[in-house]
This record gives structure tokens, C-alpha cells and sequence, in this order.
């Protein structure tokens, strides 16, 4: 590995930490979400019908089935999402969002944007955001779970 790709992994793995520890208070704070919980709501958001089934949210999410199970459980207690049995295959269900979900992930993402727009804006001009977003998509090009 060269050492302007060393640098750059090393500045990824910062910023990541950065922008974790950042948006996570703001939205357990807000929302009495943790950052992964709005990730996974979004993605239902996101979906066809508003539910995916737990092996596919860990493709998005870079995470086993099991991790998922265990983030859902909380969020089924709050009411944000459900199951759902699929009519064809007893052995495969759903996550599904509910309507408190809908509204949940809503206000959260609408606390997400404010945010990215605050971390930005005293550094970059909008251009260059552009070419950052590009440059990051390119990076994880080809893989499940893209947002924007």
C-alpha cells in the first residue's frame, strides 16, 4: 500500500470516528436513537414496501443476521418496526416499518441533514462536498446498502 493510501485509510477511519461520535449523541439525545438504529431505519425507509428481511439488512449494514436481531428487538419493543411472515416461505420473515417508524426515521434524518450541513459548512464550499460524496460513492461502489 502506497503511503498516500495508507494516509487515506488512516484519515477515513478518523473522520469515521469523528462523524460517529458526533451524530450518535445528537440522536440518542433527540430521537432516543443510536446512530446504527437510524442507519437500519432508513434502509427500511428506503425498501420496497418498507421491510426487508434480516439477511439483506446486514448486507446494508456490514453486520450479521444476529447483530441485526438484536438491534430489532429494542426497536419492536418501541414500536418503530415489526415483523411480517412471508406467505410463500414459512422460513423467511420481515423487518417492517411501522408508521412510528415512518415518523421516527423522518425526524431523524431531517436531524442528520441539519448536521452534515453544520459539520461542512466553515470548511468546504459546495463543490467540493459534491466531489467528496463522489469520490466516497465510488468507494463503496458495487455494494448493498447505499442511502443517498
Amino acid at each position: 500500500m502506497s503511503h498516500a493510501s495508507f494516509a487515506a485509510v488512516l484519515h477515513l477511519l478518523r473522520a469515521h470516528s469523528l462523524l460517529e461520535e458526533r451524530f450518535a449523541g445528537e440522536l440518542a439525545s433527540i430521537h432516543g436513537l443510536a446512530l446504527k438504529d437510524a442507519l437500519l431505519l432508513m434502509h427500511l425507509a428506503r425498501a420496497p414496501l418498507m421491510r426487508l428481511s434480516r439477511v439483506d439488512l446486514a448486507r446494508r449494514l456490514n453486520a450479521s443476521p444476529s447483530t441485526i436481531t438484536r438491534t430489532c428487538l429494542p426497536l419492536e419493543k418501541l414500536g418503530l418496526v415489526g415483523r411480517e411472515d412471508d406467505q410463500r416461505d414459512a422460513r423467511l420473515s420481515y423487518v417492517v416499518l411501522t408508521e412510528a417508524g415512518r415518523a421516527r426515521v423522518a425526524e431523524a434524518e431531517a436531524t442528520l441533514r441539519h448536521k452534515s450541513a453544520d459539520l461542512f459548512s466553515d470548511r468546504w464550499n459546495e463543490a467540493e462536498i459534491a466531489t467528496l460524496a463522489d469520490l466516497l460513492g465510488r468507494l463503496t461502489a458495487g455494494q448493498p446498502g447505499r442511502l443517498s
